[in-house]
């Protein structure tokens, strides 16, 4: 399945930093000196909440009979 939509990162200078979160996904979130630093940043924290979500995921669902589609982003 495709989703033909991206995520929306927003970036914010705040003092001297920039700090960085996703629109759509609570908790992804994070700051950089540089504009370049906060989006390499937040790229990393995505990474970090989808391994931790699909982690907590199988443990809820183990031994239940489920079925897992995978749904690409096409930007």
């Amino acid at each position: 399945m495709d989703i033909h939509s991206g995520l929306t990162a927003v970036f914010e200078l705040r003092g001297n930093d920039y700090i960085a979160y996703i629109e759509e996904i609570p908790g992804v979130n994070t700051q950089g000196a540089t504009l370049e630093e906060a989006r390499s940043n937040l790229k990393e924290a995505l990474e970090l909440i989808i391994e931790v979500r699909r982690e907590i995921a199988n443990e809820e669902q183990a031994g239940r009979n489920i079925v897992k589609e995978e749904i690409k982003m096409v930007a």
